[in-house]
C-alpha cells in the first residue's frame, strides 16, 4: 500500500485508533493505542515515547547500573520514528492497524541503544559491502492450558500442558487442540507473518513454527511480531504459551534457531551458492562461517541473553556446547545446508526461542560479514556425527555471567555494534545476573534445608 492508502485505511478504520510498538532491550514489546488523528499528525514525524523502555528490565524494575538513562536522567521522552513499511492490522482485534517503530533520538543516544536501530546500522554495513541478505527464524515453545491469573494462583508449578507426552511430528496430536493450530496458521498468516510450517514437537505441548523467509529486517519484524502474535492468539483460546529456553531439566529445549544467506545486489543469486565446490559452498560462505565461529564466544549474550538460555545449552539436548560446524548436522552450532542454488543457507542453532530477533539476526549477520571482510579461511574442518565430543575449536561459555564478561571486554564485539551498545546490553546482563543470583531457589530448599 501506498503512504497515501495507508492512511486513508487508518482514517476510515471503525476503531478510531491505531496500535503502534517498539521493542526493549529483552525483544518485549511495549506499545499504546493512539488515535486516528494523533497518528496523522506523526505518521511522517516523530511520537515521543519514554526512555524508560530501555531503564527497566523485562518486568518493569528499573536499572541501578545504566547510564543511558535512570533517575539521575529523569526518564524523559525519547523520540520514536513509526516505519509505515511495517504497516498490517491485527485480525484478531478487528483488523486494526498497527505499526513498528525506531527510536531515533536528536542527540542519538536513544538510537545507538535500540534494537531495530541496530539491526539497520549492520544491514547497512552489509549492503555497502555489496550483499543483500535473506534470513528466517524458527521457534519453538511451550503452551500450558492456564490463563495468568492461574499460572501466578499455582506459582507457576504444575501446569497443565496443553496435550501430555512426547508427540515429535505427530499428526495424531497435531488433530487435537486443532483450532488452536489452526487459528495460529491462519491468522499470523493474515497478520503478515507468513508461517511455512507448523507443526507438533517432542514434549508436552511443544509446538514448532518456521516463519517463511524475508530480508533481513522483514525477518526480524516477523519473528519479533510472531512471539507476541502467539500468545495473543493463544489468550484467545484459554492457553499460555512461553518461549522460555528451557521449561524443565528433563525435557528438550525450546530453539529460535536462525536461518541466513547472501544474495547479489539483484536477490537473483545465493551467493552461498557455487556448483564448482565440491560440497556447493561458495568461498564467501566459508568466511561467513569462519566469522561465527571466530565470534560467537564474543556474543554469545545477544543469542542467549537470559539465565535460563544456558540451561538449554547442554550436552545431549539438541543444543551446541561446542564451537562446531557441520553439513547437515544437528549437533553442532553451525549447520550448513548446501547443494540447492536457491536454498543454500547456514543455520545457527546456538539461538534460543528466548531472544530478542532484532539482536540475534544483528548478531548472525555482523559475525559472519566479519569473517567475509577480513577474508578468513573455513580451517576449521566439519565435525562429522557427534559435536558435543569435537572440543578442538572449543567450548561456548557456560552461563551468563561468564558470557556477559567476554563481551564487555571484546574489542570484536565493540568492532561489531559500537562500544556506547556493547556497554549498554552488557550492562544490562550484569543486572539480569544480579537479579538471579539474589535469590533462593526451591533447588537450595530441596538441597539443604534437612541435611545441611
Amino acid at each position: 500500500m501506498t503512504t497515501q492508502e495507508i492512511l486513508e485505511y487508518v482514517k476510515h478504520h471503525p476503531s478510531g485508533k491505531v496500535k503502534v510498538a517498539v521493542t526493549d532491550i529483552d525483544g518485549v514489546l511495549r506499545g499504546k493505542y493512539i488515535s486516528a488523528e494523533k497518528f496523522s499528525s506523526v505518521a511522517a514525524g516523530r511520537l515521543g515515547f519514554c526512555d524508560v523502555t530501555f531503564g527497566w528490565d523485562m518486568n518493569d524494575v528499573a536499572y541501578d547500573n545504566v547510564k543511558f538513562t535512570g533517575w539521575h536522567t529523569g526518564y524523559p521522552d525519547a523520540l520514536v520514528k513509526l516505519d509505515l513499511e511495517t504497516f498490517r492490522t491485527i485480525p484478531w482485534e478487528n483488523d486494526i492497524p498497527f505499526f513498528l517503530g525506531d527510536f531515533i533520538d536528536e542527540q542519538d543516544k536513544a538510537g545507538v541503544v535500540c534494537p531495530r536501530q541496530l539491526l539497520r546500522k549492520v544491514l547497512s554495513d552489509t549492503q555497502q559491502a555489496g550483499f543483500f541478505p535473506y534470513f528466517s527464524q524458527e521457534f519453538e515453545w511451550f503452551n500450558f492450558v492456564e490463563t495468568p491469573e492461574t499460572a501466578h494462583q499455582k506459582n507457576f508449578q504444575n501446569l497443565t500442558p496443553l496435550s501430555p507426552g512426547m508427540f515429535g511430528y505427530s499428526i495424531l496430536r497435531s488433530s487435537l487442540k486443532n483450532e488452536y493450530m489452526s487459528d495460529l496458521f491462519d491468522q499470523l498468516c493474515k497478520f503478515g507473518v507468513p508461517i511455512e510450517g507448523l507443526h507438533t514437537e517432542t514434549g508436552p505441548g511443544v509446538y514448532e513454527a518456521a516463519i517463511k523467509y524475508a530480508p533481513v529486517l522483514q525477518a526480524a519484524d516477523q519473528a519479533v511480531l510472531f512471539k507476541t502474535a502467539v500468545k495473543e492468539i493463544a489468550y484467545k483460546h484459554g492457553v499460555m504459551a512461553t518461549f522460555m529456553a528451557k521449561i524443565n531439566e528433563n525435557l528438550p529445549g525450546c530453539s529460535g534457531h536462525v536461518h541466513q544467506s547472501l544474495w547479489d545486489a539483484d536477490t537473483k543469486n545465493n551467493l552461498f551458492y557455487d556448483e564448482a565446490d565440491d560440497r556447493q559452498m561458495s568461498s564467501l560462505m566459508k568466511s561467513y562461517i569462519a566469522g561465527q565461529l571466530h565470534c560467537l564466544p564474543h556474543i554469545l549474550p545477544m543469542i542467549a541473553p537470559t539465565i535460563n538460555s544456558y540451561k538449554r545449552l547442554v550436552e545431549g539436548a539438541w543444543a551446541p556446547t561446542t564451537l562446531t560446524w557441520g553439513i547437515d548436522n544437528r549437533t553442532v552450532a553451525l549447520r550448513a545446508l548446501p547443494g540447492n542454488p536457491k536454498a543454500t543457507r547456514l543455520e545457527t542453532r546456538v539461538v534460543g526461542s528466548d531472544t530478542n530477533p532484532y539482536l540475534a539476526l544483528s548478531a548472525c549477520l555482523a559475525a559472519g560479514l566479519y569473517g567475509i571482510r577480513n577474508n578468513m579461511k573455513l580451517e576449521k574442518a566439519a565435525t562429522e556425527g557427534n559435536g558435543y565430543r569435537d572440543t578442538s575449536n572449543g567450548v561456548l561459555p557456560g552461563n551468563l555471567h561468564e558470557a556477559t564478561q567476554r563481551m564487555k571486554s571484546s574489542a570484536v564485539a565493540k568492532e561489531l555494534f559500537g562500544e556506547a551498545f556493547v556497554e549498554h546490553f552488557t550492562l544490562t546482563r550484569e543486572w539480569e545476573w544480579r537479579q538471579y543470583a539474589k535469590v533462593v531457589t526451591d533447588w537450595e530448599f530441596k538441597r539443604y534445608f534437612e541435611i545441611i
